[in-house]
């Protein structure tokens, strides 16, 4: 199953028909996905699943229906078991970015958590998998897939936001101020954290550095 975000609305691929009653089913071949997009923008849809008995076509499908942007970026711990945050367009996110001509997704994660946050020394420690999602560029629509990594650094070095990229702040955030950081983020970064991270107890009062 894949999930591509409009906004914060997923558009869900997959190889089932019935996923839920509140589903529009589609079959993958008749999607016009543009439209989807447009209605979803506009308010008109927001449970979706476009199906496809053949999985590895659904990754190709979205290939051809809209240009293809590929990207990579870091879940950075440090020493303390702290996350490597970065504040962007009013929302928490996780750093990534763009990747160069013949650089491998693991490199340009790395180069893309350095640049945008300072931060340094870091050591890939596992792939974690690909979030899609769809923003609109010069009047049109494109597809960015992002491959993540979890990394680990002993950097304890200032942090630098990348101002030209519009980072404002780069933090590092412990389990609860990740916890409150998450519910100020995007859909497609919270499925990069296991479960525990999503749940808060209503108690807990823990302001954001």
């Amino acid at each position: 199953m894949y999930k591509v975000f409009v906004k914060d609305i997923p558009i869900i691929l997959s190889t089932e028909k019935n996923i839920g009653k509140q589903y529009t089913a589609i079959p993958l071949r008749l999607a016009r996905f543009k439209k989807l997009i447009k209605k979803i923008n506009n308010g008109e849809l927001i449970y979706v699943n476009l199906y496809h008995k053949n999985e590895e076509a659904i990754e190709k499908f979205l290939r051809k229906k809209l240009p293809f942007v590929k990207a990579a970026g870091g879940l950075v711990f440090n020493a303390k078991r702290e996350i490597l945050f970065i504040y962007r367009n009013d929302r928490w996110d996780l750093p990534k970015g763009h990747t160069k001509d013949k650089e491998s997704y693991e490199l340009a994660a790395m180069r893309e958590v350095e640049e945008e946050t300072g931060v340094k020394e870091l050591e890939v420690r596992k792939f974690i998998g690909k979030t899609y999602h769809v923003f609109k560029r010069k009047g049109k629509f494109k597809l960015k897939a992002t491959y993540w990594y979890e990394m680990t650094t002993k950097y304890d070095g200032p942090l630098i936001p990348q101002e030209e990229e519009g980072i404002q702040k780069v933090r590092w955030k412990n389990f609860e101020q990740s916890q409150k950081a998450l519910k100020d983020s995007y859909e497609n970064i919270k499925l990069l954290f296991p479960g525990e991270y999503l749940t808060t107890h209503p108690n807990d009062r823990v302001s954001q550095v």
